[in-house]
């Protein structure tokens, strides 16, 4: 039976850029991710790819840049006072996380440094690069009705104590 809207879906997977060997991400050998079909807790690529399938399906599921995290913006680049970092050890490639203006918390990439300025990228790592997920469907179930509502499943199963399992 294909996975539709408001299903929960437990994947295992290894990510890699399309194209590439090399293992961005993985969760095998680990809980697998569960999320909500249709509450947009994955990337939308993947989860289109994903309704086509069912229990027990394994794959090869490739995402465009557009459908992941979005082509890479150039105007999304910012250079800064060095001062803005003091007491943080620069390295190109470092995520540091702040606030936006409107109080949310954001990631940034160092991109470089020199002794007066840091250039900071603000578009997401893999922004501007086409996945490709091996993946396993490994369990597919409907949502609760709690679960639709808020968004949690199975109440707080990760046991963080926050309820915000990613």
């Amino acid at each position: 039976m294909a996975i539709n809207e408001n299903q929960v879906v437990s994947i295992e997977y290894s990510l890699t850029e399309k194209g590439q060997s090399e293992v961005i991400d993985t969760n095998k050998g680990h809980a697998p991710l569960e999320f909500i079909v249709g509450k947009g807790m994955i990337i939308p690529g993947l989860e289109e790819s994903i309704k086509g399938m069912s229990k027990g399906d394994s794959g090869v599921v490739e995402v465009p840049a557009a459908a992941a995290y979005g082509e890479r913006n150039p105007d999304a680049v910012e250079t800064l006072p060095k001062e803005q970092f003091a007491g943080i050890e620069l390295e190109k490639g470092l995520q540091l996380y702040g606030q936006s203006e409107d109080g949310q918390t954001i990631m940034v990439t160092v991109a470089d440094f020199d002794d007066n300025t840091v250039t900071v990228d603000y578009n997401h790592p893999l922004a501007g690069k086409d996945l490709a997920f091996d993946l396993t469907i490994k369990d597919v179930r409907d949502a609760t009705e709690e679960e639709i509502n808020t968004g949690i499943i199975g109440g707080d199963s990760c046991g963080c104590g926050t309820g915000a399992c990613h």
